[in-house]
């Protein structure tokens, strides 16, 4: 990832030097995406478009050299990575297709060139991180609720009855106080761009022209709306549902519903895949049916996260890891008394090695013998 993020950045340079001579796609990592990727065969590496092998020509001869020499860079460090791997591995049946998808972020191929083909591939790798990314943001603000729920049901069982429907009543009132919030425009529709256009940027909602609106959001003024930009628009929306001074308005299913949000305007305006939002497309969209008359939006207070199953699968999961946790604990716990014991014999030992010699330097001065040092050597006194 840190390669690939070098790289990129020199990509963005790249494609600055382009914008001066004609219009093209900003390379980011946080601003592009391309879907249905393919690991990089050794044998087969598809050739990059023509529009981007002749606008990588236009590229300063200085980024040209310093891209080339972070490619030679990383693929030498790929090569010892692999070769390392192979030497360290005995059986003759190793993948080795497995190995070679260490490159699946540049054309290994040329070793030594930055070519619009490595352009290509690492443009995909990236944006195939950035969709592992979400979804795996996902699936761990499924397991935050389910383990949300799990400590509040083990709280409940410590209590009394009585305490246990006071806590019941709470709860149920906690989540009805959080329900009630005013209603959530459908993201990336004209009621919703409408009340970020009259709240946040201060003008009057019968002037509203999406346009404009594009080119006011367009906060780098690169052309597109990028992901970030577009979940910026969406903070008014949350603002109806989330407080961070409430006790009932949790912060980490605020940042799950703009995420949700943000992935329903790319699904709905992105056409072309490629996560960022032209103007071209912005603007087909404010004519689709789904623009003017959105169906309602569903926030995550009216959905349930998981089944019932799937949250005992989890505490079930959580009980083996507890009881591997208490195992370990249950060994650290003998391990540190048997280093007590064996400390406290030790200091018996010494304890008693001390009283013997004090014992026989007593016996040594009533028999007028000088006493010896540390090591057994006499120690003379001068004689008076």
């Amino acid at each position: 990832m840190r390669w690939r993020t070098i790289l990129l950045q020199y990509c963005f340079l790249l494609i600055t030097c382009l914008l001066t001579a004609l219009e093209a796609v900003p390379i980011d990592i946080d601003k592009t995406k391309v879907q249905n990727i393919h690991p990089v065969e050794s044998a087969k590496i598809e050739p990059p478009s023509g529009r981007l092998s002749k606008e990588l020509d236009l590229v300063s001869h200085h980024v040209r050299t310093k891209l080339d020499e972070l490619k030679r860079q990383e693929v030498g460090r790929l090569r010892m990575l692999i070769k390392a791997k192979l030497d360290s591995l005995q059986d003759i049946g190793m993948d080795h297709q497995a190995l070679l998808k260490q490159f699946d972020h540049l054309n290994h191929l040329n070793p030594d060139k930055f070519e619009s083909t490595d352009l290509d591939m690492l443009i995909k790798a990236a944006t195939s991180d950035l969709e592992h990314y979400d979804k795996t943001r996902h699936e761990e603000f499924k397991k935050y609720e389910m383990m949300k729920e799990h400590e509040r049901r083990e709280y409940l069982k410590t209590l009394n009855e009585e305490k246990r429907k006071e806590e019941e009543s709470k709860f149920e009132e906690m989540k009805k106080k959080h329900e009630n919030h005013p209603k959530v425009n459908h993201p990336g529709s004209k009621d919703q761009l409408k009340e970020v256009w009259e709240e946040t940027d201060g003008l009057d909602p019968n002037d509203f022209d999406p346009k404009t609106f594009f080119k006011l959001h367009d906060v780098n003024s690169d052309g597109f709306l990028d992901e970030q930009e577009l979940e910026a628009l969406f903070t008014k929306e949350l603002e109806k549902v989330y407080d961070p001074k409430n006790e009932e308005d949790d912060m980490v299913e605020m940042e799950e519903e703009r995420l949700r949000m943000r992935e329903h305007v790319m699904n709905e305006v992105d056409t072309n895949k490629d996560r960022l939002v032209t103007l071209e497309e912005f603007l087909k969209a404010t004519e689709k049916k789904e623009f003017l008359e959105p169906d309602s939006w569903e926030t995550l207070d009216q959905q349930q996260f998981f089944t019932e199953e799937e949250l005992k699968e989890y505490e079930n999961i959580i009980a083996l890891q507890e009881n591997e946790l208490k195992k370990k604990a249950d060994e650290l716990q003998k391990q540190k008394e048997e280093l007590q014991r064996q400390h406290d014999q030790l200091e018996a030992q010494k304890l008693e090695y001390h009283q013997v010699i004090q014992q026989m330097e007593q016996k040594k001065l009533q028999q007028g013998i000088p006493p010896s040092g540390p090591a057994g050597e006499l120690k003379f006194e001068p004689h008076i």
